[in-house]
């Protein structure tokens, strides 16, 4: 387990984190750039090493009613997968999905979920959820994007092509 001093030290090496000191010695860190109404990325991270960190806008995280995971246990690496994760996702402007007409909503759909490889057999999956296309290496989100097209041009750009079936 991380002290409550070395999760401060990590936190703070990320510039676009504004640290807010609050009541009981606890110490919040707010996201001042994000498209959602919630800034809030770590909430009450307190001297006895307790705190919790923004995971409303991802998968794979088990949350409380208000979307925060609970940090206490987690080891550096995993406290910087999920604040990276937390910050990219409340990065991404979530716009009001356009009217698609059924035949072109039905070739989107059938690219969602897809898998891709790389020359050396790693491989990336392509899911469309809320509007927003994902990109996952395993349970791990590795990027978002608010197009197929981007989210296309990604892969390419890292060297994975469609996997096929």
């Amino acid at each position: 387990m991380l002290t409550f001093e070395q999760k401060l030290a990590i936190l703070d090496t990320y510039s676009v984190l504004e640290r807010k000191n609050v009541s009981l010695g606890r110490v919040n860190y707010h996201y001042e750039q994000s498209q959602h109404e919630k800034k809030i990325v770590a909430f009450h991270l307190h001297p006895n090493g307790n705190g919790y960190v923004y995971a409303g806008l991802l998968r794979g995280y088990e949350t409380d009613d208000k979307g925060f995971v609970n940090i206490r246990e987690l080891s550096e690496a995993e406290l910087r997968e999920l604040l990276d994760a937390s910050i990219t996702s409340m990065s991404i402007h979530i716009p009001e999905a356009p009217v698609v007409n059924k035949r072109k909503k039905k070739a989107v759909v059938a690219e969602a979920d897809s898998l891709w490889v790389n020359s050396d057999d790693d491989t990336l999956t392509l899911k469309l959820e809320d509007d927003l296309w994902y990109v996952y290496a395993g349970l791990n989100l590795e990027m978002a994007f608010e197009s197929i097209d981007e989210a296309k041009e990604y892969l390419a750009e890292e060297g994975f092509t469609p996997a096929q079936s």
